[in-house]
């Protein structure tokens, strides 16, 4: 081929085929999740309800239950995304988080993702008013979705 001819050949992008996870699957998994975990918590720590008369052990502004109860929900996430990319609730809904550039999720990702940005969610309530941000975005993607370089697709 000449370079003239090289020149006007149309170049097509590729055509994204990936169905994105939206809002409301993404919530209902959610809830799923919330669901599980909190059974675990009322498992583990039932047994709490028989020490110390059954009075809350505190441990300055928080008590030992609300502690485990939290550690729970943070590692639930945490570790559920790192080994499976998913955690149950995705699991029934068949969704999976992955990474934009679609490498296997990193360690420093998904600590990001699940600990600091669902932190700063409950610690700021009003911004899980963000979340919203899901349902408006081309790739459905979350504000921490976007800041950590992730997205949810249907499996």
């Amino acid at each position: 081929m000449s370079e003239e001819q090289l020149e006007y050949d149309i170049v097509t992008p590729p055509i994204d085929t990936t169905k994105y996870a939206g809002f409301w699957m993404r919530f209902w998994a959610y809830l799923a999740d919330l669901v599980i975990v909190f059974s675990i918590n009322g498992i583990l720590l039932s047994p709490f309800k028989f020490i110390n008369e059954g009075k809350p052990i505190a441990i300055s502004y928080w008590t030992l239950t609300g502690i485990i109860g939290v550690l729970v929900l943070y590692f639930y996430f945490l570790l559920m995304t790192k080994y499976y990319g998913q955690t149950l609730g995705k699991m029934i809904f068949g969704l999976k988080v992955v990474r934009k550039d679609l490498q296997p999720l990193q360690w420093s990702d998904i600590i990001f993702r699940e600990v600091v940005c669902r932190f700063f969610y409950r610690v700021f309530f009003i911004a899980q008013l963000l979340y919203i941000v899901v349902a408006f975005d081309n790739k459905k993607q979350g504000i921490h979705d976007m800041i950590s370089d992730t997205t949810v697709i249907h499996q």
